[in-house]
């Protein structure tokens, strides 16, 4: 037995025999002096070994196999203890025991507590019982030390409770000190994580000193304040047992009590510190309370990669140990050397069904724990790489943030992004005619781009920036960097099925980007008129700061009123602001001379000081014929003191103001460029230039600027002298009395003094008086508007007001005007007194009106029918002058339009519709000026070639009816507008005192046939039947939403499909009108926020900022007095149409240059020609039956006119127009004016006279008429 036992120790000292394994299951009773046996017992040979046995045998032989079982053999893993002792079992055994020994304390814990409280709760019950039993004074007796003990366990429950919430506080994330524990414990635990990649190179179990092993020390100071960690959650918890149940609980369990066993036991063993990687699964949530993570996708990647990759490590740590240590049960023989990072390949592969087979598991543990890792293993791999993989790969390609480059703005576009408004931006912003635009164009949008759009962006990459956000998210705008945005334009839905809701977003954007930067300068578009009020409830809008609104259906409808008075206006103004490239025609065609107007475009300059003391209509033709420049209106500034900041656009303002320093121009021209010419000019260098091209900068400029600084600086000195204010100060003017031409020519050429400077410097100076001879005022026609007339008038000047006709509407009984003075007013009328009857429509004989035809219904959104009737009830029209307009439509839709327009004077309503044949001709449309064809349904087909259907057919229908009327044509229709006094031999007969017309506008195609009639020896090369006239000879406009749909408007015309809309007849004609053409106005205004004040200037007929502000308050307009301020403001010009038939431009037009003809009306009538309205086929010696006209903007000077021309001018406010019609009154309701009778509604007794009627004009104003009144 003894060489048994020899045996066995040999084989165990040479091997690590069986005694290692005997040893593992020996008995717990062992006494501890049997683990102290010398060294040398267990080291020596085989011989000594069995003497020391022999020895040994004579006290016992019973124990010496057992003495040999608690030797351990030694390996290479333990080469800390000569005995080979694993120490294992201890680690694990401090974990286990805390694990537990705490759950078996809980669970004591709670059970213990509901017994107390069953019993609690039987005694309360029978304490209770006696207290009804035995009374009232013996219950309080006796329950009085009970409430004694309830007073103590209050408080020490109380006790409990603040403690509880102290911890709950210190570990929540929701204070400073609670982020810091939470980001401090994840840190220290990655920390212990790194730690144990460190250790895992050693052996699993190995012999450490604490006092010289710097990991285990920093391992150790990792864990105490785990331990102190772990106190605070346990205190803070609600529910004690399901914490200890915890993962995080768990881990400490596994992690903290083996440090604490190593240093008491001077070991070490890796054991389970790998648990240390569950703490990852927390990584999101540490990066939430950091505010790092913000978004829901963000948050779910990290939590995918968090708990994959902590599940990783974990499961790679087990392997690690298991395949290092062994099996147990087979003495730990059949271990493999694996390092860890094996062990994550292992299981990478293992998790991807790859299994190349070169690292496996040897351990029954390692195979069995594979077995289950690879169902679970397998599964997350299978749900969590595809999900993670999605989400990368969908992450935002356009979320990063916008780099400011020195030097260069950038502009934020945002609101309805696709690819047509996208495009037609670009194509308008980035124009080449544009001067160096150096700005980036930044995009933003919810919805990434798609093929198309991004294909689009790419092609611009170098100026376009797409970023994916929204501009009602902070986090985006900063991502745009809006603080440093030089604007931020908005762009709207125009074909939206609900306009209100599309403007109540893009005002949702202005809000939040004014929220977030009050400064930032903002243009959008509206689309509702009535919905730009919103804007002025936002406290940081201000218009004066450059924001601007730009309402597409206030613009729209103002162009097709515009129409109404000039037709061809809408095509003309919509070219202007729109950037076209120019297009060489070879062929004499009209699309030769169309085109090369449409290469015009609105700028703006800063007008040369050259110019300063000059008239406006000096400037204006000297920049037309030395410049080729075509300038229309000026920035004024006023002198007043009270109003000296403000300014205003004037346009063609009259001879009576004078240019100041530093105006600003506002020129048609067809390159910025060419503009530079009015800056750059100078009278001393450029005198003598005849091509304009080679008018440039020049020497003296330098020089001039240099002595207008003096002269401020002398005039500065001067007032101090005097005392006085700069305005008043006149001790510099007896001193500095000259003359503008003396100024001019010592600039160049001599140096400064006080005497060579001008009073011509003073912000306002009256015009000389005018020695216009006898003999050439009547030459001129007696005009009365001539400007030798009223030689010292000042036409802006609220306090003089001119001629008998504005002391006669100074009436402060009768209320004509609004309370602005820039549209007519009446008082608010029933909707029932302006309803006709076919009946009574027919018996009415409507002329040289306007038919709108609407489409419309009860749910139909409002188009805001206001914005077309304001421009037509201006102002600076005369009430006589004022076109009747008769709505044909469904009164259900009428009526919640009406409250905007029952303030308007002469309007009438047609119950019907536009297709009904017999309602268009009981409105007479064969004799209006102008139909107009408007839907207010065209947004709610999705079907974008049928959005218009209800358009087309309508005009369609008109063109198709027959009229056997010609007397009535001829009655409808005269040749246009002559200036007064130059057009009849008696001013009754005149267009502008005449009763039966207007004498503001053209009457179109129909202008030849009075041309035969008039001057029959001028034959024109149009001949129209006037037996019988089809309704393809009415002057319409029709609306579209869709603009290829203007190929079915004509259907005699060549236009292919995929033609623009600018280059198609019915637009070159202003027949068609499209909102597309709107879009450029934003571009535009960004440039120069002036354009658009200038444009809404010229077709909504007066709107103001104030006036809006006034809508805003009471949605309609209010009447006002007269007083000499509201009634100045009629005094600004109007568009109108002038005829070369007849009048004193006959000459002119038969073969006369276009040049001439702007120089002679600018300087004889004041009147300013900006382009030609002219029939298609002018240009053919052959006659011709088409009476299509087209648009002519800004011809040169040598273009030849013919004698069938339009010219499109604005025209002066005439104040004594309507001296003969002062009697008129505007309240056609009243009783006072029932007796008037109104200039384009006339009365017949019966439709059988019609064929009957007088041919002259003489005669029918004698005949007898029969007063209309409206219901």
């Amino acid at each position: 037995m003894a060489n048994g036992g020899g045996g066995g120790g040999g084989s165990s000292g040479g091997g690590g025999g069986g005694g290692g394994g005997s040893s593992l299951r020996m008995s717990s009773n062992i006494h501890a002096n049997h683990l102290s046996l010398d060294a040398s017992s267990s080291s020596s040979s085989s011989s000594s070994s069995s003497s020391s046995s022999s020895s040994s045998s004579s006290s016992s032989s019973v124990h010496e196999p057992k003495m040999d079982a608690l030797i351990i053999p030694v390996t290479m893993e333990v080469p800390c203890d000569s005995r080979g002792q694993r120490m294992w079992w201890a680690f694990l055994a401090s974990s286990m025991v805390t694990f537990f020994g705490g759950l078996f304390i809980i669970l004591l814990w709670r059970t213990l507590k509901y017994l107390w409280t069953v019993c609690c709760h039987c005694g309360g019950k029978t304490k209770e019982a006696q207290k009804i039993n035995n009374g009232s004074s013996q219950a309080d007796g006796t329950l009085k030390p009970v409430d004694e003990k309830e007073e103590a366990v209050a408080a020490e429950v109380g006790w409990m409770t603040s403690v509880k919430d102290w911890a709950g506080v210190m570990i929540s994330a929701q204070t400073l000190t609670g982020r810091v524990l939470v980001v401090l414990v994840f840190a220290l635990s990655i920390g212990a994580l790194v730690i144990y990649f460190i250790d895992s190179s050693n052996p699993i179990e190995s012999c450490q000193n604490f006092y010289k092993d710097f990991t285990l020390q920093i391992d150790m100071a990792f864990n105490v304040f785990f331990l102190l960690y772990f106190g605070l959650r346990f205190i803070a918890a609600n529910d004690k047992l399901w914490f200890w149940l915890e993962v995080n609980s768990v881990v400490d369990f596994f992690t903290v009590p083996p440090v604490f066993v190593s240093v008491y036991l001077n070991r070490s063993w890796l054991g389970l510190r790998f648990l240390r990687a569950l703490r990852l699964i927390q990584f999101s949530e540490i990066l939430q309370f950091l505010n790092i993570l913000k978004t829901s996708n963000s948050i779910k990647l990290v939590n995918l990669l968090s708990i994959f990759i902590s599940t990783w490590l974990t499961a790679a740590g087990f392997i690690h140990l298991v395949e290092n240590s062994g099996d147990p049960w087979e003495n730990f023989q059949n271990n493999q050397a694996l390092t860890y990072w094996e062990c994550v390949y292992l299981l990478m592969v293992t998790m991807s069904t790859v299994g190349y087979g070169d690292v496996y598991a040897k351990t029954t543990l390692g195979r069995l724990f594979m077995v289950f890792f690879i169902l679970g293993g397998l599964a997350m791999f299978a749900s969590y790489v595809p999900e993670i993989i999605e989400l990368i790969g969908n992450r935002k390609k356009y979320g990063g943030s916008y780099s400011a480059v020195s030097g260069r703005k950038h502009i934020v576009v945002c609101g309805h992004i696709t690819l047509e408004s996208v495009s037609n931006f670009l194509k308008d912003f980035l124009h080449k005619d544009r001067d160096d635009v150096n700005v980036e164009i930044v995009f933003l949008h919810n919805i990434s781009p798609n093929l198309e759009l991004e294909a689009l962006f790419k092609r611009h990459f170098t100026q376009v920036e797409f970023y994916q956000g929204s501009v009602l998210n902070p986090h985006d705008l900063a991502r745009v960097k809006i603080e440093s945005a030089d604007a931020c334009l908005i762009l709207a839905n125009k074909y939206c099925a609900d306009p209100d809701a599309e403007d109540a977003s893009n005002i949702m954007r202005v809000i939040s980007i004014k929220n977030y930067h009050p400064k930032i300068r903002i243009i959008t578009q509206m689309l509702q008129y009535h919905n730009k009020a919103h804007l002025l409830n936002i406290p940081s809008w201000n218009w004066k700061e450059g924001d601007d609104a730009i309402c597409l259906a206030e613009l729209k409808l103002g162009f097709i009123a515009q129409s109404c008075l000039a037709q061809g206006l809408s095509t003309m103004l919509a070219n202007l602001f729109s950037m076209r490239s120019f297009i060489k025609i070879e062929e004499d065609t009209w699309q030769k001379y169309y085109l090369e107007g449409v290469s015009n475009e609105m700028y703006t300059e800063y007008l040369s000081s050259a110019f300063v003391g000059l008239s406006f209509p000096t400037v204006c033709e000297l920049c037309f014929v030395k410049l080729k420049l075509l300038m229309i209106a000026i920035e004024y500034k006023s002198a007043n003191r009270e109003s000296r900041s403000r300014k205003r656009i004037l346009i063609n303002p009259g001879n009576h103001l004078k240019i100041q320093e530093g105006t600003l121009g506002f020129f048609i021209a067809s390159d910025a460029k060419e503009v530079k010419r009015a800056f750059f000019y100078c009278k001393a260098c450029h005198d003598d230039i005849t091509d304009p091209k080679r008018i440039k900068k020049c020497g003296c400029k330098r020089l001039i600027y240099s002595k207008m600084s003096i002269y401020k600086r002398m005039r500065r000195a001067c007032c101090f002298d005097c005392g006085r204010s700069e305005r008043d100060c006149s001790c510099m003017s007896g001193r500095v009395r000259g003359n503008m031409d003396t100024l001019e020519r010592t600039f160049p050429l001599s140096s400064v003094s006080v005497n060579d400077c001008s009073t011509s410097f003073r912000a306002f100076e009256d015009e000389p008086p005018s020695t216009l001879s006898p003999k050439k005022k009547q030459r001129n026609g007696g005009m009365r508007n001539s400007p030798s007339s009223s030689p010292k008038l000042m036409r802006h000047d609220p306090l003089l007001i001119p001629g008998n006709d504005q002391i006669d509407n100074m009436d402060s009984n009768v209320k004509k005007y609004d309370s602005t003075g820039m549209f007519h007013w009446c008082a608010p009328k029933e909707i029932e007194k302006v309803i006709l009857t076919r009946s009574e429509a027919a018996m009415t004989v409507l002329s040289g009106h306007v038919v709108v035809c609407i489409f419309g219904d009860v749910s139909s959104a409002l188009i805001g029918l206001r914005n077309l009737v304001m421009p037509l009830r201006a102002s600076n029209f005369h009430y006589h002058e004022l076109k009747h307009i008769v709505f044909v439509g469904s009164i259900e839709y009428l009526k919640r339009e009406w409250e905007t327009l029952h303030n308007f004077p002469k309007v009438s309503i047609l119950p019907g519709t536009p297709l009904s044949r017999a309602d268009l001709r009981a409105v007479n449309i064969n004799l209006c000026d102008m139909c107009v064809i408007l839907s207010a349904n065209q947004n709610n087909i999705d079907d974008t070639s049928l959005q218009d259907k209800e358009c087309i057919l309508a005009s369609l229908n008109i063109k198709s009816m027959q009229f056997d009327d010609s007397i009535g044509v001829l009655q409808a229709n005269s040749q246009g507008f002559t200036p007064p006094g130059m057009d009849r031999s008696s001013p009754d007969n005149s267009p502008v005192h005449g009763m039966l017309r207007q004498p503001s506008i053209t009457t179109g195609v129909n202008i030849p046939i009075i041309t035969e009639l008039a001057k029959p020896g001028k034959l024109p090369l149009v001949s129209v039947n006037q037996e019988k006239n089809s309704g393809t000879h009415i002057l319409m406009i029709t609306e579209l939403v869709n603009d290829t749909n203007v190929q079915f408007l004509d259907q005699d015309d060549d236009d292919d499909p995929d033609t623009e809309l600018y280059l198609t007849q019915p637009f070159a004609c202003g027949t068609a009108f499209a909102v597309s053409v709107l879009d450029s106005l934003m571009s535009a205004t960004y440039f120069n926020d002036n354009i658009l004040t200038l444009i809404r200037t010229l077709v909504t007929g007066g709107a103001t900022p104030e006036l809006e502000a006034l809508i805003a308050e009471e949605n309609a307009l209010r009447g006002g007095y007269s007083t000499p301020q509201t009634l100045a403001n009629r005094d600004r010009c109007r568009v109108a149409q002038l005829a070369l038939l007849d009048g004193p431009f006959a000459d002119l037009g038969d073969g006369g240059c276009y040049g001439d003809l702007f120089c002679k009306a600018l300087k004889t009538y004041n009147m300013l020609c900006f382009g030609i309205y002219r029939l298609r086929d002018a240009h053919l010696s052959t006659p011709s039956q088409c009476t299509k006209r087209y648009v002519i903007t800004n011809p040169p000077y040598e273009f030849e006119l013919v004698p069938t021309d339009l010219i499109f001018c604005l025209m002066q406010f005439d104040h004594n127009a309507g001296q003969s019609r002062a009697s008129l009154s505007h309240s056609s309701h009243s009783s006072q004016s029932s007796s008037k009778k109104s200039s384009s509604v006339h009365s017949i007794p019966s439709t059988a006279n019609r064929p009957n009627r007088p041919k002259s004009r003489e005669s029918r104003d004698k005949q007898n008429r029969k007063e209309m009144v409206y219901r």
